[in-house]
């Protein structure tokens, strides 16, 4: 059981496809904790809250280090030693695909939100449909008004140029927000992609659906659980802490000027199995190239730099077909909306 050990980690992956059991129990400091799926576990402090918070990782299972992280910060919480003042969801997101090692065992979890779950009936596609309602019965429970975030917290599976950033869904319409591009700089994000498209992934589910701010946090480079160095997320880990503990955030010792934001420039997907880029498959995330330059060919199709220069993020010529391949970004431009 999960209240022997406190563990939602080791819990998980020892139980991976099936819950033995519901959990419901009550920590000495009145802390309602509710195991209800595999990997999914809701807690309630006692008395008014202000904020609803989800924490999610693992949606890829092989992206070991923030899956630690934040079961180590679970850990804290469960045994009292950090305190708990917002209500709090944690999802480990594909937990066979934790077990295997591998990024997903047939489909890609995170191109399975906002209904696309329902086009297919997969593990992962059943995977998804739960999460949603997991996430829609938290965000939707009595008492509205609380401030509402979700991290969705990854690892890349490249080397990168810069170590740490985080993708801001598209907010139609709705303003970026610089207190949560300054929470995640003080938390060593200091690297942030607007995107100005809809997607299927899972923060874009949580920020369109229910209005969260909601982020997908790249932590660093894919490695096999056990061989993380998690000090390189302390920061992140700290700030999380403070953010569950309703503490002073510090956001007005960021230096905004050591921040980069970027726009999405080009989103091109995968169409044929002709796909392939024309760069290294070693090239790291955020490499720029100029103008004109030919990034990829698909059969016949071409596709080159339009800006005076980009830089490429998450290539993966790997996908299936229909799917993102690659992202291009350029330094933001001077018209877009900041609150």
């Amino acid at each position: 059981m999960l209240q022997d050990n406190m563990d939602l980690l080791a819990h998980t992956l020892a139980h991976p496809h099936q819950l033995p059991a519901e959990e419901r129990f009550t920590l000495d400091n009145g802390i309602q904790v509710h195991l209800s799926d595999v990997g999914v576990l809701t807690l309630e402090p006692e008395g008014k809250t202000q904020q609803d918070i989800v924490l999610s990782a693992g949606v890829h299972g092989n992206e070991t280090a923030p899956i630690e992280m934040l079961n180590a910060l679970l850990r804290e919480v469960l045994s009292g030693v950090r305190p708990l003042r917002s209500r709090l969801l944690v999802l480990l997101g594909n937990p066979p695909a934790m077990v295997a090692g591998k990024r997903e065992l047939e489909v890609n979890l995170n191109r399975l939100f906002s209904g696309a779950h329902r086009q297919g009936d997969s593990d992962e596609h059943q995977r998804a449909a739960l999460l949603e309602r997991r996430v829609r019965a938290f965000f939707e429970a009595p008492e509205a008004g609380r401030r509402r975030y979700h991290y969705d917290l990854h690892t890349a599976i490249r080397d990168s140029r810069r170590e740490k950033f985080a993708i801001y869904p598209f907010r139609h319409g709705r303003p970026w927000r610089w207190q949560q591009i300054d929470f995640l700089a003080s938390g060593g994000v200091d690297t942030i992609l607007l995107s100005h498209n809809p997607t299927t992934t899972f923060s874009y589910f949580s920020s369109n659906e229910f209005g969260a701010d909601a982020f997908t946090v790249e932590l660093g480079k894919v490695y096999p659980f056990g061989q993380n160095d998690l000090t390189r997320l302390d920061a992140i880990k700290g700030q999380l802490g403070r953010l569950l503990a309703e503490e002073p955030l510090a956001l007005e010792s960021v230096d905004r000027t050591q921040v980069t934001v970027f726009d999405v420039a080009q989103v091109i997907d995968k169409q044929s199995d002709q796909f392939a880029f024309t760069f290294a498959d070693n090239e790291a995330n955020f490499t720029p190239f100029p103008q004109g330059h030919l990034l990829a060919t698909d059969g016949e199709a071409e596709h080159h730099v339009l800006a005076e220069e980009e830089a490429i993020v998450f290539p993966n010529p790997r996908v299936a077909n229909g799917q993102r391949a690659l992202l291009t970004v350029v330094p933001v431009g001077s018209d877009q909306p900041f609150e």
